[in-house]
């Protein structure tokens, strides 16, 4: 008999040298310090779709839950890299900006650094592989603008698992990729009935069907799907076509994640199998360190004693 689950809510992110978990409408971070230190900070964040209805339906939650992340996560990862930075004297324009803007400069840096990671993960990811699939389409002997679609679907993929295992060959991610497989045994480990120690962490999974990979290449697989459906020979249209779905390719990817997460339907655990294998190049095996962080900053923001207490009848 399989085992029982029971989704405990909580997600995280693995940041440098560290963890983020995230419970309702706080998140902690715990970074393990140059001085071998575990810091843990707690922050009380309200999402943007709080007490909002029309942005907390269906499709359109998840649209502003993918910005509201992205804004933490790049939060956390700015706290988290503070820890590292070395001490250098401000340059002058960086006092200029200081002084012109004062305490708005954090969110006017913040704004813009998500919308250039947007626009980067569109050009890259959207818009990248159609250019690629036009160019296939015109100088390429036998393929024409019927082949376009599939074509642009293949180079997404390789596009975006090239990305990954490009990145994995620098140092400090895969100390994050290790950090990444901490948070997601942990949650694991919960979910599982287990009480959160090393111990049990370590031969928990490292895969989770929540997971932000899981999210991005479901992004990918319903883009094809999308633009196989949705065509025409208007070159602009394409192009725009591509930045305006966004959003409800987003939506839609959200709403699967969602309900994966909280089902065992054997549909959906088949369809989020790539998923999950992709996680494999995503997340590595912490070791006993990173661990103890993850634990400090689940800890930090969930009672995962009373979580085992009320949900599983062995505690």
């Amino acid at each position: 008999m399989k085992k029982k689950m029971c989704m405990s809510g909580i997600g995280g992110q693995a940041v440098l040298e560290g963890i983020m978990m995230r419970n309702k409408d706080n998140y902690a971070v715990a970074v393990r310090k140059p001085d071998n230190d575990i810091e843990v900070k707690v922050t009380h964040h309200v999402p943007f779709n709080s007490g909002k209805k029309f942005i907390s339906l269906p499709f359109v939650r998840g649209i502003f839950s993918f910005i509201d992340s992205l804004v933490v996560g790049i939060k956390t990862l700015t706290y988290s890299a503070s820890f590292y930075e070395e001490d250098e004297e401000p340059s002058k324009f960086e006092k200029k900006l200081q002084e012109k803007f004062g305490d708005k400069l954090e969110k006017i840096i913040m704004t813009f650094t998500v919308i250039f990671s947007v626009a980067m993960a569109v050009g890259l990811f959207m818009l990248l592989p159609l250019l690629i699939s036009d160019v296939f389409c015109k100088y390429v002997p036998g393929v024409n603008k019927n082949h376009v679609p599939i074509i642009e679907g293949i180079v997404k993929i390789i596009i975006f698992i090239g990305y990954l295992l490009l990145i994995t060959l620098m140092e400090d991610i895969k100390r994050t990729f290790m950090y990444h497989g901490a948070e997601h045994k942990c949650i694991n480990c919960i979910e599982n009935g287990l009480e959160l120690n090393v111990e049990n962490v370590k031969k928990s999974s490292r895969f989770h069907k929540r997971c932000g990979t899981s999210f991005l290449l479901v992004v990918m697989v319903i883009s094809i799907i999308a633009f196989m459906l949705i065509r025409t020979d208007i070159v602009w249209l394409k192009y725009v076509s591509r930045i305006l779905l966004v959003p409800v390719i987003a939506g839609v990817s959200y709403e699967f994640i969602r309900l994966a997460g909280t089902t065992e339907n054997t549909l959906v655990n088949i369809l989020s199998k790539p998923g999950m294998w992709l996680q494999k190049i995503t997340t590595k095996e912490p070791d006993e360190d990173m661990i103890e962080v993850a634990i400090k900053s689940v800890e930090a923001v969930f009672d995962w004693k009373t979580f085992l207490k009320n949900n599983f009848d062995n505690i």
